[in-house]
């Protein structure tokens, strides 16, 4: 008897310490140190292109948020009849469950053979505490569920499950593994899909239908079973569904369209957006997704062209890039960095640093004709010497001929350097340079040099200037994003072009109309297509180290650039008339195919005259006037 009293005051007194400890536990759990009421999970940002296409996801977690209104009706019964089947009905902790569940491990020896953790607990212990097996985080874990039940509904519980569970293959929340694995809403999902996703947290990787479809099959057929047996759907919905195979979609995460695209984006905006990968954003872009699949089939063309023509060329060094920029707007449609991002994310678009060469040479031209020069301008193709200290320059034209006297037309639409070098002579250097800075160029060297574009810039700034040639006289500012949305839809950022005159439309359009007789009749001749003005203008810096050719229509302009990125020549042969140019016609080919209502001709600005110049037509403005001898045909005279 001794024995038994000492037995029963040794539990009695255990049971008064374990109610002691829970009561302890109780009081010490203080729900103001979890994130239950404000319910922040990292978001998927998404960006878009112009037209609403998805461009890429950007995240930590992939991620997409669905409000409980979102979820069916369906998907909640499925759910809570597979893993919490009196979920409305407890507060938190289920009893009766823990009970049957103490039975079984008795049962089989100690062995576990089921859960007894409700959603709530579910959802604590995945959210607010330690994974670790231990007593006391398991009643931790219940008096945490019976304290968030008094401060959250039901709905509210369920959400903040569905929203946070891991469904395999990279997708947090069903909401992202609906569009994820069968590319539909919430309210689009067939019974089937339903029990198949709530099947799947249970074990991601096993459950995973991209990798598992027969063991995510079965383990759905016994979700729909439990939901048949309960009462909760129909013998027909139960077969229909039981039959049903649906369609699985193995997507990447990021869904990346465009990765020179992102790259740029992200290093503009995450200064700004701190949360950038976490906050789910929508970024629409300026960029159209078709047309940038366009300039990367036309760079890749180009580059493929070059490897034939030089079984030589170095296939780790040489690259290319491409700018597709609206003028009017400064939108740009298309950015490529080079032409394949998987063997290099290098962005040639953003970062390269290349001389322009020749293709320079508009702005010369431009500074020359807003000056009071005319296209009919005669300047001196002849041979120059530079010396200066122990240094001697002496400039060649391409095929080291002369010509003589030529007009700025000409000389621009031959790429000549002597003559454009001499053009910088008679401007004066100091003019010429002052102009060029007032255009907004910087770092340009203050010598003569300069004309043959012996500075670096990148493809993207380069692209801003000659905006001015499409635009008419106005350089608008490239833009690659629009807009930036919160997750709520609020537009937090607009983005927009900032724009600057340097020249009046009608000097602008003598410019323009030289460039186009480039693509004509001269350099730029391999970028040609009929029945659309082109103006351009081709550049091959010295030992043909870069290749450009700068293409402009009444809509779009288009920089192309082809070098190695350890700045070594490319084949001899290797020009912007031979290797860029071409490019310009693929892609404007490709162009006009998906917008063959592109508008075809430049229009003519009021003030610009025609008349002809020995025997040739040509434009002139009342600040550019035709040489004398030459007959104006807006007025029908001669002037002597």
């Amino acid at each position: 008897m001794k024995i038994l009293r000492y037995i029963f005051s040794f539990f009695g007194l255990l049971m008064i310490a374990s109610v002691i400890y829970v009561g302890y536990l109780f009081t010490s759990v203080d729900t103001q140190d979890y994130t239950f009421k404000e319910y922040k999970p990292p978001l998927t940002t998404q960006i878009f292109d112009r037209n609403g296409k998805l461009v890429a996801n950007i995240f930590e977690q992939h991620r997409f948020y669905a409000k409980y209104d979102e979820l069916p009706p369906r998907l909640i019964e499925a759910l809570v009849a597979i893993e919490d089947t009196s979920f409305f009905e407890h507060n938190g902790v289920n009893i009766d469950a823990i009970f049957r569940a103490g039975l079984k491990v008795i049962k089989n020896a100690g062995k576990p053979v089921e859960g007894a953790s409700t959603l709530t607990q579910q959802l604590i212990k995945n959210t607010e505490l330690t994974p670790e097996k231990t007593i006391t985080r398991k009643i931790r874990e219940a008096l945490l569920a019976y304290k968030i039940e008094t401060l959250l509904t039901k709905e509210q519980i369920l959400e903040r499950y569905l929203n946070f569970i891991f469904f395999g293959h990279g997708y947090y929340g069903v909401k992202t593994a609906a569009q994820g694995y069968f590319h539909k809403n919430l309210s689009e999902l067939s019974l089937k899909e339903i029990a198949m996703l709530v099947g799947i947290p249970k074990a991601p990787s096993s459950y995973d239908p991209t990798k598992h479809l027969d063991l995510s099959i079965s383990r759905a057929n016994n979700v729909l079973t439990r939901m048949y047996s309960l009462g909760w759907i129909s013998k027909s919905d139960y077969d229909s569904a039981m039959k049903e195979v649906p369609k699985i979609y193995n997507d990447t995460l990021t869904q990346n369209a465009a990765p020179y695209v992102v790259d740029e984006v992200m290093k503009q905006l995450s200064s700004s957006i701190k949360d950038l990968r976490t906050g789910g954003y929508k970024i629409t872009l300026n960029i159209d997704l078709d047309v940038q699949e366009m300039a990367k089939n036309a760079l890749k063309f180009g580059y493929d062209e070059i490897v034939k023509r030089d079984k030589d060329a170095n296939l780790s060094t040489l690259n290319g890039a491409m700018v597709v920029v609206n003028h009017q707007s400064g939108d740009v449609l298309a950015l490529v960095g080079g032409v394949d991002y998987e063997k290099s994310n290098y962005n040639r678009a953003t970062q390269s640093m290349r001389q322009p060469g020749s293709s320079f040479k508009p702005f010369v031209y431009q500074v020359a004709i807003n000056l009071g020069y005319s296209p009919m301008s005669e300047i001196a193709d002849i041979s120059r010497i530079f010396s200066g200290g122990d240094k001697i320059w002496k400039p060649k034209n391409d095929g080291g001929r002369f010509l003589g006297l030529i007009t700025l037309k000409e000389a621009l639409t031959r790429s000549r350097n002597l003559a454009t070098i001499n053009l910088a002579l008679d401007i004066g250097l100091d003019v010429l340079y002052s102009k060029l800075m007032e255009f907004g160029f910087k770092d340009i060297p203050p010598n003569l040099s300069i004309v043959l574009g012996s500075f670096g810039i990148s493809p993207l700034e380069y692209s801003k200037f000659y905006t001015m040639f499409g635009n008419y006289g106005v350089i608008k500012e490239p833009q690659i994003i629009r807009q930036v949305q919160d997750k709520d839809g609020k537009v937090i950022i607009k983005f927009e072009s900032s724009e600057h005159r340097v020249s009046n439309p009608e000097q602008s359009f003598l410019v323009l109309d030289m460039m186009k007789n480039v693509v004509e009749n001269g350099t730029g001749r391999n970028a040609k297509i009929k029945g659309i003005d082109i103006a351009g203008k081709t550049g091959t810096t010295n030992k043909n180290i870069d290749a450009w050719f700068c293409g402009i229509t009444p809509e779009i302009e288009a920089l192309i650039w082809y070098g190695n990125d350890n700045n070594k020549p490319m084949r001899y042969t290797e020009s912007g008339a031979r290797t860029a140019a071409p490019v310009f016609k693929d892609f404007l080919t490709q162009y006009i195919e998906k917008f063959p209502n592109t508008t075809r001709k430049f229009s003519i600005p009021n003030g610009v005259y025609q008349g002809t110049y020995k025997g040739k037509s040509a434009y002139y403005t009342d600040k550019s006037p035709l040489p004398r001898n030459s007959i104006n045909l807006n007025e029908n005279e001669i002037l002597f």
